[in-house]
């Protein structure tokens, strides 16, 4: 059994994702830089360009931002034409993990604790050699059946609040989506990928291949769920997003829920088992979890209605 803050092999490479939001950039930068291993990280910022004339101004304060809290110790690649966040992610990820081997992925929304960066290079180092799990993620749901556990939680889906992930499993990235129109007619492949009805996500993927969205993650967890493959999550969330202010390109809807509860980070010490398995129980309990923050059937019927009428505005 490995235990967070024990050394490493060697400190992953952060990749930041920034765009024109200066203020939150800033809070996100000062948890990291406050994470022990900030120090012997490598940092690579990669800003998108402004997709209007009106964007400018704030891009330019947020690269300066960057420029300012990290200096010539960060490597910087800022776009000069706006690519959106997916391809953004995307092409980023792909860039780190080419030269490197692995990645965290810090977003400029969010908000970590201090033992994020332990726990990111534990894991990253005690799973390498893991093929079935293809993502690290920082993130929890809001879970009372673990508020005392202290061991990871390995479960059949990925995240994007604060995540790592190694070359061998982004190489299995596909964002074209092959096969998702499965999802479709086969009932039971839609039910699995749901999470036996925890979320729609089979509605988010088609949104995204129609070309009515602009989500890796999606695409992401798709990748992962064809190969069976899984995630390793701690007990409880060591990040939390603070951009579900409305500011942020995917900061509305039901999903602003995933940010749970939390009022204190976690900061507690996580074990980080050999054995890689997954769990009935915990897994339902994340399902619960998921179901609840997302509105229950009040939530479901809200969403059921949304696509409705989406649906009739294209007709």
């Amino acid at each position: 059994m490995l235990g967070v803050g024990v050394d490493v092999r060697r400190n992953a490479p952060i990749a930041l994702f920034i765009f024109n939001r200066a203020e939150h950039l800033r809070r996100t930068l000062g948890n990291l830089q406050r994470c022990r291993g900030f120090a012997d990280s490598r940092i690579v910022v990669f800003g998108d360009g402004p997709r209007t004339s009106q964007d400018v101004e704030a891009v330019e304060r947020t690269r300066a931002t960057a420029q300012e809290l990290l200096g010539s110790s960060a490597e910087y690649h800022f776009r000069t034409d706006n690519h959106g966040l997916a391809r953004s992610i995307i092409a980023g990820v792909g860039n780190v993990v080419s030269r490197f081997g692995r990645v965290i992925v810090v977003e400029d929304d969010l908000e970590v604790s201090n033992t994020f960066l332990d726990y990111m290079n534990s894991a990253l180092e005690r799973y390498d050699g893991h093929a079935q799990v293809f993502q690290i993620s920082a993130h929890m749901f809001d879970v009372p059946g673990f508020i005392h556990r202290s061991s990871v939680v390995f479960l059949p889906l990925t995240t994007t609040w604060g995540w790592a992930t190694w070359d061998r499993a982004w190489e299995c990235f596909d964002p074209s989506a092959q096969g998702w129109e499965r999802l479709m007619s086969d009932a039971n492949l839609r039910h699995r990928f749901n999470l036996e009805g925890a979320y729609d996500y089979a509605s988010m993927l088609q949104r995204q291949m129609r070309g009515r969205g602009d989500s890796w993650g999606i695409r992401w967890y798709w990748s992962v769920f064809k190969r069976s493959g899984i995630g390793c999550f701690p007990p409880i969330s060591l990040v939390r997003n603070t951009g579900m202010d409305g500011s942020g390109t995917h900061g509305r809807g039901f999903l602003r829920s995933f940010e749970g509860r939390e009022s204190v980070l976690y900061e507690g010490k996580i074990e980080l088992p050999e054995r890689v398995e997954v769990h009935d129980e915990p897994v339902e309990l994340v399902k619960r979890a998921i179901w609840r923050q997302n509105g229950g059937w009040i939530g479901a019927a809200t969403d059921r209605s949304r696509r409705f009428l989406r649906a009739l505005k294209r007709d």
